[in-house]
């Protein structure tokens, strides 16, 4: 109860505060966050004690983390505007419609794209990306660039170097 009054006066309202407070009260409920981190407004957190951020990572604006089971976002992860990082789901094959439920792992340097969907038990390997608006309901290769529902890759990631 008493994380559910935090969540709504500190991560689920549209002012801007501080990362920094918002990362003291994670880390009070039992997360886990690195260096670095950006949270920005409107983000939702079920459990906080179920929830591992690595360095250098962002949270965009409007972000639901449904962390029935663990999530983890490892060093230099971004999670854009409006994403939902889903670990539960319903047995639709069963009469009792059981809750299945499975653990999110973004490695290194993946990105989750505005408005898309990651189901449970989804890992992105290092530097894989799902663009906008798609939906991760399998494992994601390093450095693959995936797009659609559901999401297939459609590319591999290329950096320019100098």
């Amino acid at each position: 109860m008493l994380w559910y009054v935090t969540s709504l006066i500190f991560f689920e309202g549209g002012w801007n505060m501080s990362s920094g407070l918002k990362i003291f009260w994670l880390k009070r409920f039992g997360a886990t966050i690195g260096e670095g981190v950006v949270i920005k407004p409107k983000v939702t957190i079920k459990y906080p004690w179920k929830l591992g951020i690595g360095n250098h990572c962002w949270i965009g604006e409007g972000v639901w983390i449904d962390n029935l089971d663990q999530v983890t976002l490892e060093d230099h992860v971004c999670v854009s505007q409006g994403a939902l990082l889903l670990c539960g789901n319903h047995n639709y094959k069963t009469p009792s419609f059981d809750l299945m439920i499975a653990p999110i792992h973004l490695k290194d340097g993946s990105w989750v794209g505005a408005k898309c969907s990651v189901a449970p038990g989804v890992i992105f390997e290092s530097h894989a990306v799902l663009s906008m608006g798609s939906v991760a309901t399998t494992k994601l290769e390093a450095y693959s660039i995936y797009s659609g529902n559901p999401a297939v890759k459609v590319k591999t990631r290329q950096f320019n170097t100098p």
